[in-house]
């Protein structure tokens, strides 16, 4: 088995890199402490311009005070609101939660260990907990939000406060509080905003220990840059440049920041796009136009500005790229209208077929490939995969589900031979399945050359004359013989010891994998050795 990939260095490496939008910041004096809860955001974005809602990322992070050291990290499944010390335990009290859309304030009352990293949801039921509080090394005060909103305009400005007693928390076990401890009288409660405090107490304490902070992270596209540039596209920067000595070249800063980067017919730009959110105006949810620009990858000068009428992804292949709207509201089919970027004209009208906002990002495409829905009753069921010819007609390849009982997710993908690699995930009512994830390599005829089945689907995917590498949601980076599919190596990321998930990959000219990660750095790994 070849060994796995060595870390060569790390680009984009701040404090408290884990919490990626910090909410909460806490420090204990005596342990020379700082808890930290903090959202990286979603690990997937859907390829329609927004991010995957299945799997978010709300995290607890302890750091020594000192060397800035992360010593746990925790992944919530929700929201934190308010974190405090025991004071003379080695543990922290967390309360979680958040409001379910329709109903409910789910949430957790989490105990972390601070010796072993042991973590307990000690609420029987879950309910969201806005406040907690030690009251001696017996007794913790919390506030609890309403189970719920049914016939109560006024639940999301109340609340419940209640007192705790335990003659040792360290030994309160999992789910070990009932709802009977938890009754009070409901009164107003304040859901304060301790952000803005949070990244002012993180600045600070970096700059005790020498460091600069800022916040970083989801890094949606890397890529290699000509003079040895590594290119990098994450949240709040439409592209970055980070030169061979490891410093920051230029960053085009951007409200929301790019996803993608397409190499330009010059050779000296790169092509990127940011999505614009939702916002409620005049009693409707309306998205703004995406930026798309060309960005100079010597100087970080924008070369150009297009405008698309809806939200839109960059397709590449050969020499060509081309953008591609989507429907976000998913309520009528859009037509493909291909964009000649290098060309600067617009090209025909693709009618024959129905597009929906399916993800397919093909990497080193010798042609523009898309994912599309042939059927209006059905357009998620039946997709086919689709090259599109120089002149903008498009011809199917194959359906992109190779056992008719099933419809699958689509996924990050590249070209190899006259074969395409893709990975995906088989849809099913009850969420994904062991083993509903994979990654399939087929012939443009569409016979299966190989399938390689996984737990959890992944999140980037590349390759090389000889392997593909995959990234998964899970931490997990796999190499996979491109010849059979077989496993040659397969590892969990962490820096530092502490776990991290890729987004992006990229195989540089020099045989070493580029790495973005979900905390907002940048991994240039040695993958042969």
């Amino acid at each position: 088995m070849t060994v796995p990939p060595l870390i060569r260095r790390v680009l984009g490496d701040v404090p408290f890199a884990e919490m990626g939008l910090p909410n909460l910041g806490v420090v204990d004096e005596g342990s020379r402490r700082i808890a930290v809860t903090g959202d990286v955001g979603r690990l997937q974005w859907s390829g329609a311009g927004t991010a995957d809602s299945r799997w978010a990322g709300d995290r607890i992070g302890v750091y020594d005070r000192d060397t800035l050291r992360c010593e746990h990290l925790v992944r919530s499944r929700y929201p934190g609101h308010a974190a405090a010390f025991h004071p003379t335990l080695p543990l922290l009290a967390v309360g979680t939660g958040s409001y379910d859309g329709g109903y409910s304030f789910e949430g957790e009352l989490l105990l972390v260990h601070l010796d072993s990293g042991t973590v307990v949801s000690a609420l029987r039921h879950e309910r969201e907990v806005l406040s907690v509080e030690w009251c001696g090394p017996g007794r913790l005060r919390l506030v609890l939000a309403p189970c719920d909103d049914w016939e109560n305009d006024d639940a999301h400005q109340q609340g419940h406060t209640v007192v705790l007693a335990r003659d040792d928390w360290a030994e309160v076990g999992p789910r070990t509080v009932g709802p009977e401890e938890l009754a009070a009288p409901v009164g107003p409660a304040v859901r304060p905003d301790h952000r803005a405090e949070t990244r002012r107490l993180l600045a600070e304490v970096a700059a005790e220990a020498g460091r600069q902070w800022s916040p970083r992270r989801r890094v949606w596209a890397v890529a290699s840059g000509a003079g040895g540039r590594v290119l990098a596209a994450l949240d709040g920067v439409l592209a970055e440049a980070w030169l061979p000595s490891g410093e920051r070249d230029w960053a085009v800063e951007d409200e929301e920041g790019g996803r993608q980067l397409v190499p330009a017919s010059d050779g000296a730009s790169v092509w990127t796009n940011a999505e614009r959110r939702l916002r409620r105006r005049d009693e409707r949810w309306e998205r703004d136009a995406p930026r798309i620009a060309r960005v100079a990858v010597g100087t970080g000068e924008v070369l150009e500005t297009l405008s698309l009428d809806r939200s839109g992804v960059l397709v590449a292949g050969g020499s060509r790229v081309i953008a591609r709207p989507t429907d976000h509201a998913r309520k009528r089919p859009e037509r493909l209208t291909m964009l000649g970027l290098d060309a600067r004209t617009e090209g025909p009208e693709v009618s024959r077929f129905d597009l929906f906002n399916h993800p397919f990002d093909v990497r080193r495409a010798s042609r523009p490939y898309v994912l599309v829905g042939t059927r209006s009753d059905a357009p998620h069921r039946d997709k086919w995969v689709v090259a599109v010819g120089a002149d903008g007609t498009t011809r199917r390849l194959f359906p992109h589900s190779w056992d008719p009982r099933e419809h699958h997710f689509g996924g990050p993908a590249a070209e190899i031979g006259r074969s395409l690699v893709y990975a995906g995930a088989v849809h099913d009512g009850a969420g994904l399945q062991p083993g509903g994830a994979y990654v399939v390599r087929r012939s443009l005829d569409g016979a299966v050359r190989w399938q390689h089945r996984m737990d959890q689907p992944a999140t980037a995917l590349d390759i090389d004359e000889d392997t593909v590498y995959v990234a998964c949601n899970s931490g997990a980076l796999t190499a996979l013989d491109a010849d059979d599919g077989t496993v040659r190596w397969r590892t969990e990321l962490e820096i530092d010891g502490t776990p991290t998930t890729a987004l992006s990959l990229a195989v540089t000219p020099h045989g070493h994998l580029l790495a973005g990660t979900v905390d907002g750095r940048i991994l240039e790994c040695s993958v042969r050795r």
